[in-house]
């Protein structure tokens, strides 16, 4: 396979669960504003602080008001990893190798950009946000369903599912991070309540869809340390840190030449399995977090000197 296939291949899958996730976060913001106790309000600024782009934001807008913070992450062309620059990075690259991706799945993506694209305006109204967001999520599955159930599972199959589950990882590390640290503010007596902890954890796994499998398979009240063990530790949901790590070293394992980033993935994978999340401060699980977000983004880097084609010095 051609160095700039793979490449092109594993940022669809990249850019393509991006666009979901990013929707996801805005849909859940969206209903957590209206579970809140009257008097406390969690804002929208912390939607820009998952994402990481503070500096893209600030360069724009002068205030994190709901209107502006929805407009920069779906629609807002000088935001690289808004909804709409998302899925148009996606297609562009789905469009180079669209002789290796089947051709109803090339067909629905410009489906899907042409809907995130014509529907932005209506989007952006608190009448249309959610069908908005709701159509970019259900079709960005359907994509990925169709995706795994006619593609041809040979080394780009095995790209693509490296950049969607690496993608997925670093996001729910993002989640984790911000939404935790919500929980704690100047007004510790009205954070310390059992309701709005419950309010926000429950924000969190929602954030994922993962909500009911918790409630299943846990089977506990919804709380700081079993949200943070089943984040972080699950096997088998695949939002789970540990099972999207899983799946991409399974994936990598497939893959020729694989000694280096499947080193650096193992060191990875050892560090979330060596930590206990009991009695985890916040301090320590936002270092925590910033030392695992730095591991995925020195595996990244190993993929890309190993597999693809890197720009001259």
């Amino acid at each position: 396979m051609l160095s700039r296939v793979a490449e092109a291949i594993y940022w669809f899958g990249r850019y393509l669960e991006r666009a979901e996730n990013t929707a996801r976060l805005i849909r859940v913001n969206s209903h957590l504003m209206l579970d809140t106790p009257k008097g406390i309000s969690l804002g929208w600024e912390p939607l820009i602080s998952i994402t990481g782009l503070g500096k893209n934001f600030d360069d724009f807008y002068t205030e994190a008001t709901e209107r502006n913070v929805v407009k920069f992450l779906i629609g807002d062309l000088n935001n690289p990893s808004s909804i709409l620059n998302s899925l148009a990075m996606a297609r562009e690259n789905c469009r180079t190798v669209r002789d290796i991706i089947p051709r109803t799945a090339w067909q629905n993506l410009n489906k899907l950009y042409l809907f995130a694209k014509e529907s932005v305006s209506s989007g952006l109204t608190k009448k249309g946000r959610d069908e908005y967001l709701d159509g970019i999520i259900a079709s960005s599955q359907q994509l990925n369903g169709l995706l795994y159930s006619v593609m041809y599972q040979d080394e780009a199959w095995l790209f693509l599912r490296i950049g969607r589950n690496i993608e997925r990882a670093e996001m729910t590390t993002r989640i984790l991070d911000v939404r935790s640290s919500d929980l704690l503010t100047d007004e510790e007596e009205l954070f310390e309540s059992r309701s709005l902890e419950g309010v926000q954890w429950i924000s969190v796994l929602k954030s994922l869809s993962a909500y009911s499998i918790y409630r299943r398979t846990v089977q506990v009240r919804v709380s700081r340390t079993p949200v943070l063990n089943f984040l972080f530790h699950d096997t088998h949901f695949p939002r789970a840190i540990t099972h999207c790590l899983n799946s991409v070293e399974e994936s990598l394992g497939n893959l020729p030449r694989n000694n280096i980033p499947l080193k650096s993935l193992r060191l990875l994978v050892q560090k979330i399995n060596a930590r206990k999340m009991d009695h985890l401060e916040q301090e320590a699980l936002h270092k925590f977090i910033d030392e695992i977000q730095s591991s995925i983004r020195r595996f990244h880097l190993a993929i890309e000197k190993q597999y693809f084609l890197l720009p001259p010095d």
